[in-house]
């Protein structure tokens, strides 16, 4: 499969016929949405514009969620068009993020390093007071409070415990790197979220084991594909173990207070 086809089918998997436990999705001509049916987190995961509507869709996107009074993501694919639409959605009062790196690995062709025994302290979260415990490595890792998102997650597992699954690494008794991944019905991909460690712990390897299990655990569900929104740091070791470059993106928030 070339670079053209795994990203075509990327979109297709993970951005038009993907539903969330937890949300609803709305489709018009353009536009994709997932609404949190807990109130939470809103997002524009796909859209489908050009030159001359570009501009009226995304004012359609704002009035649409004001009138909820919600704030949302709009999630920009560099590979969508038109090739401007970042500058439009900032002069349309979006807030952009920083830049994510999108990569898929076949696990046809992963590392055989993926599938050996790992050797470190992994155990998975069975209940919503794990879920909590583990998200307070995201929260130590980014500097910011991550207790909102352990929420959203939470809500989200209730509502499909089977599309998600949490992953925590133990030095002790203490918990040092986390992470969790989605297998949305349907879908030949299973996502990777989190991957994060607390800084005195890197470089130990905890972070590989993470990811070996839930390799693992994807392959035994019978998914062909693993995808991640890639960080900087963690973007040169994925790419070491096969994972591919499909794309870039960047989260482009509304704030529903800005007027």
């Amino acid at each position: 499969m070339n670079l053209d086809e795994l990203r075509t089918l990327y979109d297709q998997d993970q951005r038009i016929d993907i539903q969330y436990p937890g949300m609803r999705r709305e489709t018009s001509p353009y536009i994709i949405r997932h609404i949190d049916l807990s109130g939470d987190f809103h997002t524009i995961l796909f859209s489908s514009l050009n030159e001359d509507n570009a501009a009226t869709i995304i004012r359609q996107e704002i009035d649409y969620f004001e009138q909820l009074g919600s704030d949302f993501e709009w999630k920009l694919f560099t590979h969508d068009k038109p090739d401007n639409l970042k500058e439009r959605l900032a002069e349309h009062g979006f807030q952009v993020g920083e830049v994510e790196a999108i990569l898929v690995l076949p696990l046809e062709e992963a590392s055989p390093s993926l599938f050996q025994t790992v050797k470190h302290d992994v155990r998975r979260a069975a209940d919503a007071d794990s879920i909590r415990k583990m998200m307070v490595v995201q929260t130590e890792v980014e500097g910011e409070d991550h207790s909102w998102l352990a929420d959203v997650l939470i809500d989200e597992w209730n509502a499909d415990s089977e599309q998600l699954s949490f992953y925590a690494a133990y030095a002790g008794d203490k918990i040092v790197s986390s992470a969790w991944m989605r297998l949305p019905e349907n879908s030949l991909f299973a996502s990777l979220w989190g991957g994060a460690t607390v800084e005195a712990y890197r470089g130990r390897g905890f972070y590989s084991a993470l990811l070996a299990v839930r390799a693992q655990e994807a392959r035994s569900r019978g998914r062909r594909f693993l995808t991640v929104d890639a960080s900087p740091m963690s973007r040169p070791i994925l790419e070491k173990l096969g994972f591919q470059l499909v794309s870039y993106s960047y989260p482009c928030h509304w704030r529903a207070d800005k007027t």
